[in-house]
């Protein structure tokens, strides 16, 4: 059993409260909810039987607050879940609102990948997988879309041609900014294709 040590208003919204257990949040509920459920600090209880309280009053609550953090823009599972999280809900209500979100095709993964690496210029696709993976996106959904995404030499080339911009076309610099190009994310092949239009390509690279 599990001791309720604190239950403290919230500064955000004065109807809902924050639930301390063994002296570290643990969750937000509704006052009401608190009054009704007769809880208070002190209290001794099961995490479950909290996790059970939360998804029975508030699912909906969540689902709603859910839908509103999607109407800007897309979102990963991964983004929504800590967005649920850190509103304070458990994993009970976290995992509610992902499997109705996905259902509804609000939440998808591959979806999101694709937009987004249609969406990037300037990069290649090592460098969109990072971002993906940064944002948490599902790893089977990013390697799907980057098995389907062709990296795009004419932007690698107006890339290389910026950091051409009043340099000479020397081994050496050129050398510099076949690095330079594969620290945009682009494949070697990509790097190696765009640099031929300036001059010959050491094999080397």
């Amino acid at each position: 059993m599990s001791e309720i040590t604190s239950i403290e208003p919230q500064v955000k919204d004065k109807t809902r409260c924050n639930v301390y257990v063994d002296g570290r949040f643990y969750c937000g509920i509704k006052l009401e909810v608190a009054v009704k459920y007769r809880l208070k600090a002190g209290m001794h209880i099961d995490k479950s039987q909290l996790d059970e309280i939360q998804l029975e009053t508030e699912k909906s609550q969540a689902l709603d607050k859910a839908l509103t953090h999607l109407s800007s823009t897309m979102k990963t599972a991964k983004q929504m879940r800590d967005f649920l999280s850190g509103k304070g809900y458990v994993q009970a209500v976290q995992d509610y609102v992902l499997e109705r979100l996905e259902y509804y095709k609000f939440i998808d993964d591959y979806a999101y990948c694709r937009a987004y690496a249609e969406s990037v210029h300037g990069k290649g696709k090592r460098a969109i997988e990072l971002d993906l993976i940064k944002r948490g996106a599902d790893k089977n959904a990013i390697e799907q879309v980057l098995a389907q995404t062709e990296e795009d030499e004419e932007e690698a080339f107006i890339v290389l041609q910026k950091y051409m911009r009043g340099k000479n076309t020397d081994k050496q610099t050129l050398c510099k900014a076949f690095k330079y190009l594969l620290s945009k994310g682009y494949e070697a092949e990509t790097a190696k294709a765009v640099l031929g239009r300036l001059g010959e390509i050491d094999e080397d690279y």
